[in-house]
């Protein structure tokens, strides 16, 4: 058996690493996709064009405004003198928002009374609104820290209520989203990379004609199927350790827990899209079937795994039918492992259980499914 399994295995790394593109498909594609992705997939917003509406024009209101050009979140881009002035530039797209400060601001803070900071938001985009809001409220809730001339009178920049909120992020304390996104990059590429080369594995040897010679071999199912899945199997363990080593070195994001559990859980997940990707090749008859298979599994793969939005924010059937996408798991532990600091298999073996069941089946389906026959 080892050493039908062992040529098996030379026949394919040969066949895989003499075609020149094959190779750089393999090694260059998941690099160049992550870089792609790290850098496109975010929802941080910076450098939003601003226009500045100042009616107070005292020493408060530029120390704020001070405040507003220190940081990267904002490009003021226009002082405004007049309210149709305002209309103009968000109606232009001149400014995305429009900062009010009125008469009145710099009195109202000497006089420890609650100060009313007017903004007016191209809400065009509802979430980018919305993180352009909460920016804003931090710069004003930092300034009673920061405005020494008033510090003693105890001046507030938000209405005074009974209950203050005091939030502080236990994991991702910058709340970077380059540090939630990434990993989740990484299964994603992953997963590309091999679902389509294994979907097309066994359609290439009927393409090519090497699947008669095959099947007058004593070669049994099982052990062609071992010579489809390990090699694909280790280039799939290559590509992650790369795109792993551009989230830690190139992004520098940070990475809090057990390496050795993180390759345990790609081994798993790995076994299961190999196992979908061989099921496909078995149904196929030609490599454009095999490529267009592929996909129409990859896209709803990605949509349902909360890599993109939250499996919670789904309606209920949809949450339903994500317990049966192995990407959601995988996803679950890399973004715990890279983030949350102390969580281990105690924690993660669910999602871990899950993923090995899952490997055992597919692989098993596509052993069921695939005939030494050219039917």
């Amino acid at each position: 058996m080892f050493e039908r399994v062992k040529h098996m295995l030379i026949k394919e790394f040969i066949q895989i690493f003499r075609d020149r593109r094959m190779r750089a498909i393999i090694f260059l594609f998941p690099i160049i996709q992550t870089l792609l992705f790290g850098y496109a997939v975010t929802t941080d917003v910076k450098n939003v064009k601003m226009g500045i509406y100042d009616s107070d024009n005292s020493p408060a209101s530029r120390l704020f405004l001070s405040n507003i050009h220190e940081t990267e979140y904002f490009d003021v881009v226009k002082n405004i003198h007049n309210d149709k002035e305002v209309d103009k530039i968000l109606d232009n797209g001149e400014a995305t928002i429009v900062l009010h400060l009125k008469n009145g601001f710099e009195g109202d803070i000497r006089r420890s009374e609650p100060v009313t900071i007017q903004t007016m938001i191209d809400g065009t985009d509802s979430n980018t609104a919305g993180i352009i809001e909460n920016y804003i409220f931090r710069i004003a809730a930092d300034m009673q820290e920061k405005y020494l001339p008033y510090r003693e009178v105890k001046a507030r920049i938000k209405p005074k209520i009974g209950v203050m909120l005091e939030s502080r992020a236990w994991f991702n304390s910058n709340l970077e989203s380059r540090n939630y996104y990434v990993p989740g990059v990484i299964a994603t590429v992953a997963t590309l990379v091999t679902l389509t080369l294994t979907s097309m594995a066994i359609v290439r040897e009927k393409e090519i004609g090497t699947m008669e010679q095959i099947m007058v071999t004593p070669i049994k199912k099982l052990e062609f199927i071992l010579g489809k899945t390990v090699p694909f199997m280790i280039i799939g363990l290559l590509d992650i350790i790369m795109i792993l080593c551009v989230a830690l070195f190139w992004f520098e994001v940070p990475f809090y827990g057990n390496i050795f559990l993180l390759f345990l859980a790609a081994f798993f997940y790995l076994l299961t899209i190999l196992g979908v990707g061989l099921f496909i090749s078995t149904l196929c008859q030609t490599q454009q079937q095999a490529m267009m298979f592929s996909f129409l599994v990859y896209f709803p793969m990605i949509l349902l795994s909360g890599f993109l939005f939250p499996v919670a924010n789904m309606p209920t059937a949809m949450q339903w039918i994500t317990v049966f996408n192995p990407l959601k798991y995988f996803i679950v532990i890399i973004r715990s492992l890279f983030l949350k600091g102390g969580v281990g298999l105690n924690i993660l073996w669910p999602s871990m259980l899950a993923l090995a069941g899952m490997g055992i089946f597919t692989i098993w389906q596509a052993t069921h499914r695939f005939k030494k026959t050219m039917t």
